[in-house]
């Protein structure tokens, strides 16, 4: 049979289905967009010819085995998208999902026009950090990682996003590495969250291939939460906000930390599926 795109996307589509992919003609279209170097439009008038590149072929089907083995697609082809813009990843980091966003349009929304200390715990990809020191214009931004090998992701996006020197870097297991006097007026964070023994029932693209470091909330989930919160009281300047990420199960257990500790102004926000998404409080 004679190849063309269009039976090459056949046969991708259906080895990610015999695999257990969920969408696998999406994926099988991504990676063929990613072998052969094209978008849609191209793809559309270009799809029955039989006359292609076998070394994008060869490409092709190679990265098809790989998403067959269940590894993320983000991870095959290098890069993601997350606030509009393209961050580069591996498997050192978490993938950015949209659910995130919801936190950083918080803090945007909340500080537009102002000049805030950020403090982004957590950082891996860099992918909070960067956006709102990119799309705030924020100029005083902190990204903080335990993982040296999750900062050099960072720091790679942040060179490219934001240009160097933008961002501050610092490898620090939480406030361990941190010097008294500093302070800021907001500290993010989308930890650790998931109790330990939840992870094995995840699908295999995220147990097995994303970082446990930026998975494992230990027993309860709650385990980074207690510590930022007690952590962040030492750090914040007077009036200072606290955002986290939760699970979408986690809000009145993270509130009832803050309050334990505290803090003011307890909020709850949404993301776009209606799941509780972000936990805020104020230090006063």
């Amino acid at each position: 049979m004679s190849l063309s795109m269009q039976s090459l996307l056949e046969e991708g589509t259906e080895a990610l289905e015999k695999a257990g992919v969920e969408e696998a003609s999406l994926d099988a279209k991504y990676l063929l967009f990613e072998a052969f170097q094209t978008d849609m439009t191209h793809f559309l008038l270009d799809r029955n010819q039989t006359q292609v590149q076998e070394e994008a072929v060869s490409k092709y089907r190679s990265m098809v085995q790989l998403r067959s083995k269940r590894i993320p697609l983000q991870q095959i082809i290098g890069r993601c998208e997350f606030m509009g813009l393209e961050f580069y990843i591996n498997e050192h980091v978490l993938i950015p999902r949209q659910d995130t966003e919801t936190l950083v349009e918080l803090i945007l929304k909340d500080y537009k026009g102002k000049q805030p200390e950020v403090l982004d715990m957590c950082t891996g990809s860099g992918c909070i950090a960067i956006s709102l020191s990119r799309l705030g214009t924020f100029d005083h931004v902190t990204a903080v990682d335990i993982s040296k090998d999750a900062l050099e992701v960072a720091k790679k996006n942040a060179e490219v996003l934001v240009g160097p020197g933008q961002i501050r870097f610092i490898e620090s297991d939480l406030f361990s590495s941190f010097e008294k006097e500093m302070k800021f007026d907001i500290i993010v964070s989308n930890p650790p969250y998931i109790p330990t023994q939840v992870i094995s029932g995840l699908q295999p693209e995220v147990k097995d291939y994303e970082p446990m470091l930026a998975l494992d909330g230990m027993e309860d989930g709650l385990y980074f939460y207690r510590h930022l919160i007690v952590g962040a009281k030492a750090f914040l300047k007077h009036g200072g906000a606290v955002y986290f990420e939760i699970g979408y199960d986690q809000a009145e257990s993270v509130k009832s930390l803050f309050c334990d500790a505290g803090f003011k102004e307890l909020r709850v926000v949404r993301d776009a599926a209606g799941l509780n998404r972000v936990v805020c409080a104020v230090f006063k």
